[in-house]
């Protein structure tokens, strides 16, 4: 059968066709296995990388002085990567690198590293755990070592920084008002000076590269942007001051009971924070700062609101301060009475008087002055800042609550309990802005916790002294409050506080609690808060200060808890403190013939020679008496012999003792200074055992 030619040319033309497309196809196929095995071929060869953030080192809070208070300790996580280092170099170091190891860390001899860090790199393993947990002094010490010392990439040491801890070196001292930055699931919470000052104190996070390595991510030390540390923090705070505030406070504390105590130190003319102590019980009879009652806790004044009360009406020209009360002992107000501080009363006594022994006959005299006006008696409490909250940089602030005529709570006897200190409230520190106005002749401060923010050497911020009221009242009640506040420490409820010292002045208080809702007249067990707030000295006013103990139980009276504290401190602050002593002027303590002790030739010597002082020297005994001319001091020798009664009279305590007891004589002291009379004449014979008396004057 003979096949048509066109028949033949379709067949062939479709053959073609389907060769053609099957060609494609297994090109096609072999192209998408070839291109699937070079994505997988680079996919397996790719180095996943990914950036991390460096946390920056937080900066510290410090003391007026520059003594830390609050530091951040960095500790490292060491690690090596034995792949980038040179045969050579690995050859040469890496036995003296096992050795400096092992003596830095002890947990391992030179052997056991060295073979360690050889496997590692035999097996080629890029990130080898040296140590975790590594201090900022230990790193550097690290990085000193054989191989290390090249660094990164040629000595392969990888320092990534694990954490970095905040510490407080002096444990619950100003815990709560130092603070910190919590961060919640769902909020930050700022505390004290960490949370007020966290803007300038958390720094600049930097970033690093990271890259995956057995399924972890590890960095791989190239950073991207260098972290910002941040800056310092100077705190108003004298760590000497809060030491002995904290230590004077715990005492009492631990001896008086109490739910809880604070203290507030304070500039009196910049308003600037020196100490700030909150301790509360922890019922295992220690006290530790768990809350900072100081700011956040409002509680009634009591008699401490007295000084207030007489402002407002010597201002307000309804009294004088020598006008005189009936203190009988009781006073009616409707249906309420009011006891005084004394069953039997005073008697007939100035306002002045009054108020130094605390009587409560104020709440008559302020009752009678305000009774038909008694919105200007308030006036009067919100123009000496009292009602109002300070602005602390520190959060949690209490605002004062007190009544008010038209308000629920105001009844006819309000103004006469409030002007004692009760149907008020207000915290601490807001009572001692007050006090400290007076203090400052009527210029009301603001306190303040922070002097200045620093980056190194370099002042960032510096924090002025802030006026909140330029005059709280006039000079002439200044004048006449600050005279009845010293009155209370020399003749008044304060009279135990007095120093040899210097004088400092201030008011006691002793207020009743409220319990609950049932208010101050609860049946049950009632409890006080104890106060005392002042300022020293009371001529020249330097700190002011606030001392509060709540529910104590061995004691009650302001004076007896809180102003024991207040005096401690005061005496212990002027001792220390340089401000309160005139310095010497050098040039005439040189010029000036010192009065000198008979003693110790060669003691005596020597501090006149380091001072400068000319001196006449006769005889060459170890013992010497001394005589002052304008021009110099002579010393003449004073024979002791042994087993005979030495004359000690013009010397100090330490030589007489000495002498008199090695000739064997019990020594009995009166006085003190230098010694003035000896009861056994001298050159008579010791008697081992022998009494001898001693006089010494100033």
């Amino acid at each position: 059968m003979i096949v048509p030619k066109g028949v033949i040319l379709r067949v062939y033309l479709v053959y073609s066709i389907v060769v053609v497309v099957m060609i494609f196809v297994i090109v096609k196929s072999i192209s998408i296995i070839v291109d699937g095995r070079e994505n997988i071929f680079a996919t397996s060869n790719k180095i996943q990388q990914r950036s991390a953030l460096i946390t920056p080192r937080r900066g510290e809070i410090l003391d007026v002085n520059a003594r830390p208070l609050v530091t951040s300790v960095a500790f490292y996580d060491i690690y090596i990567d034995p792949t980038t280092i040179k045969k050579d170099v690995w050859e040469k170091h890496i036995s003296d690198l096992s050795k400096g190891l092992a003596e830095l860390f002890g947990d391992k001899s030179a052997r056991e590293y060295e073979n360690y860090l050889r496997e590692a790199r035999s097996k080629k393993r890029r990130y080898v755990l040296i140590k975790k947990g590594v201090t900022n002094e230990m790193r550097r010490e690290l990085r000193r070592l054989p191989i290390f010392e090249l660094g990164r990439f040629k000595g392969g040491i990888i320092d990534n920084k694990a954490i970095i801890e905040r510490k407080r070196p002096h444990d619950e001292l100003l815990k709560r008002t130092l603070g910190y930055v919590k961060v919640n699931e769902h909020d930050t919470l700022y505390v004290g000076i960490e949370g007020a000052f966290n803007r300038y104190l958390a720094g600049q996070p930097g970033e690093v590269l990271e890259q995956r390595i057995s399924n972890s991510w590890k960095p791989t030390g190239s950073v991207i942007q260098e972290a910002v540390d941040g800056y310092d923090v100077i705190t108003s705070i004298d760590k000497d001051i809060q030491e002995v505030a904290h230590a004077e406070l715990e005492n009492q504390l631990k001896s008086k009971g109490g739910r809880y105590g604070c203290v507030v130190v304070m500039d009196v003319k910049t308003g600037f924070v020196k100490a700030i102590v909150n301790l509360e019980t922890g019922g295992d009879g220690n006290y530790y700062e768990s809350f900072n009652h100081a700011i956040g806790t409002r509680e009634v004044p009591g008699s401490t609101m007295k000084l207030a009360s007489l402002m407002a009406a010597l201002e307000d020209e309804k009294i004088k301060i020598t006008d005189t009360v009936n203190a009988v002992g009781q006073y009616n107000f409707f249906d309420r009475k009011l006891h005084d501080s004394r069953d039997r009363g005073y008697g007939k006594i100035t306002i002045k008087e009054a108020f130094e022994v605390s009587s409560n006959v104020i709440s008559k005299v302020i009752y009678n002055s305000y009774k038909n006006e008694p919105e200007t008696y308030i006036k009067r409490m919100e123009s000496f800042g009292l009602t109002n909250r300070l602005g602390l940089d520190i959060k949690g602030e209490s605002a004062p609550t007190y009544s008010k005529p038209g308000d629920s709570q105001w009844w006819g006897g309000s103004l006469a309990w409030m002007s004692i200190g009760y149907e008020f409230q207000l915290s601490p520190i807001q009572l001692l802005g007050f006090y400290n106005a007076v203090a400052n002749n009527g210029r009301y401060m603001k306190p303040q916790f922070v002097s200045h923010i620093k980056q190194g050497n370099n002042v960032v911020k510096e924090f002025k002294p802030e006026v909140m009221i330029e005059k709280i009242c006039s000079q002439k009640t200044i004048d006449i409050m600050q005279e009845c506040l010293e009155g209370v420490v020399i003749s008044g409820t304060g009279k135990n506080l007095k120093s040899t010292f210097f004088t400092a002045a201030g008011k006691t208080g002793t207020a009743q609690i409220a319990n609950k809702n049932l208010g101050y007249g609860a049946k049950g067990e009632k409890k006080y808060i104890a106060s005392f707030a002042g300022y020293f000295p009371a001529n020249d006013p330097i700190y002011s200060c606030i001392v509060v103990v709540a529910a104590p139980t061995a004691d009650i009276y302001g004076a007896s808890v809180s102003g024991t504290v207040f005096s401690a401190i005061a005496n212990k602050v002027y001792a220390t403190s340089l401000q309160y002593h005139k310095a010497i002027n050098e040039t005439t303590a040189k010029r000036t013939i010192p009065v000198t002790r008979s003693g110790n030739r060669y003691e005596l010597n020597e501090v006149l020679n380091q001072l400068g002082v000319k001196k006449k020297i006769s005889g060459s005994s170890d013992w010497v008496a001394t005589n002052k001319t304008e021009q110099a001091v002579t010393i003449q020798s004073r024979n002791v012999e042994k087993d005979v009664v030495p004359n000690v009279v013009g010397m100090g305590l330490k030589d007489a003792l000495y002498l008199l007891e090695e000739t064997g004589l019990k020594v009995r002291i009166s006085g003190y200074g230098t010694v003035t009379k000896q009861s056994i004449l001298p050159g008579t014979p010791s008697v081992r055992g022998g009494v001898i008396e001693i006089e010494m004057r100033n």
